[in-house]
């Protein structure tokens, strides 16, 4: 049963990604549950990741991401940026938060620079292995720095650092306990490229596997892939082709379920996939982002390529044959998939939403 309202609130800061937005909601839900009110301050992107979003109420503030190779946009960007600061103080000044905690990305700017100028207590959590660059700049003001992995470049000196782990959602921590499936009959590749999808992923697996999985693995394969739209038919067509069963589509909404039911995870390694993975334990393959800022995809990597949970291959060298050939390598021995499994779930952190939360009460009770 939830806590009685203790009349404090939380505003939370998101930027307008999945990324940022799904452990933003985690710890909402958590700090409900112990009676605090919720407030979400975003963007109009980040908002359209916050439909369900627990929150007492949602509020859009103009922000932007100055681009300093077109210096011409800085202006607009400049005044954006004020409004929106202008708007969260006015917001803050009408409801007193105790604490505002700032999930990272641009619309997250506003909020948290209208809390430091008030004085309002910040925390702030990091999804991934490098510190974003809103997070980076708001680091040494902050009461807290909590983190999504033991790894955190870039982090300002003196500043107190907590790496407690992504919160994770609720039916994804549910599968923790499923057990990994039988490997004797089919094998199941479930192949996802975030909540954007990807077309390099889209373009390059399933020739990997039509092209050079041997006949005899791809006839036991259940493809479960996330496709683009304007990918499906192509895609579609070659695994036609190579008779593979597959299952495609642009969205799964049953996520949860579709990682515990996988021998096997192709994806990208953005914060929110590495912690997934590691929470339900399932071996993978991991495909940095090339253009992520500070190439963070790839630092979010090494936490399951350190305990041989994950393979790690680069996008310079994602290419149809070596790609194939690693996950028939991978999934022709069962008792090696097991272990990467056990691996990946060893480091898998369950409680980083009940543990930022608690800090957070910390935080505003001093």
């Amino acid at each position: 049963m939830d806590k009685p309202n203790t009349g404090k609130l939380v505003i939370i800061a998101a930027g307008g990604t999945g990324g940022h937005m799904f452990p933003a909601r985690a710890f909402a839900d958590e700090m409900r549950a112990r009676g605090w009110k919720v407030g979400l301050i975003s963007d109009n992107r980040g908002l359209r990741y916050a439909a369900d979003f627990p929150a007492e109420w949602k509020e859009e503030v103009k922000a932007a991401s100055p681009n300093f190779r077109k210096p011409w946009t800085l202006p607009s960007a400049a005044l954006k940026i004020r409004a929106g600061i202008a708007r969260a103080g006015r917001l803050m000044k009408e409801t007193q938060p105790a604490l505002v905690a700032g999930f990272g990305g641009y619309p997250a700017y506003p909020a948290l620079a209208a809390a430091k100028k008030r004085g309002v207590p910040i925390i702030i959590h990091e999804q991934n292995a490098v510190l974003g660059r809103v997070n980076r700049q708001f680091a040494r003001h902050a009461r807290l720095v909590a983190s999504g992995f033991n790894r955190l470049d870039y982090l300002p000196a003196g500043a107190a650092h907590m790496p407690i782990g992504n919160p994770v959602r609720a039916p994804i921590v549910a599968m923790r306990d499923a057990p990994y499936p039988a490997t004797e009959g089919k094998l199941v590749l479930f192949v996802t490229g975030g909540s954007q999808g990807s077309s390099v992923i889209g373009d390059t697996v399933p020739l990997a596997i039509a092209d050079h999985v041997p006949e005899s693995l791809r006839g036991r394969l259940k493809v479960v892939q996330q496709v683009r739209a304007e990918q499906m038919e192509g895609v579609r067509n070659i695994y036609r082709r190579a008779q593979v069963d597959a299952d495609l589509a642009p969205f799964f909404a049953d996520m949860p379920e579709r990682l515990a039911a996988a021998h096997l995870v192709v994806a990208r390694s953005g914060a929110g996939t590495v912690s997934e993975l590691a929470v339900v334990g399932r071996p993978s393959i991991l495909i940095p982002l090339a253009i992520a800022m500070d190439d963070h995809q790839a630092a979010n990597a090494e936490a399951l390529t350190d305990v041989e949970a994950a393979d790690m291959l680069l996008e310079g060298n994602l290419y149809p044959k070596m790609l194939g050939g690693l996950i028939a390598v991978r999934l022709a021995h069962g008792d090696d998939l097991r272990k990467r499994a056990a691996a990946a779930k060893s480091v898998g952190k369950v409680n980083a939403a009940s543990e930022l939360a608690d800090m957070a009460e910390r935080v505003a009770e001093l």
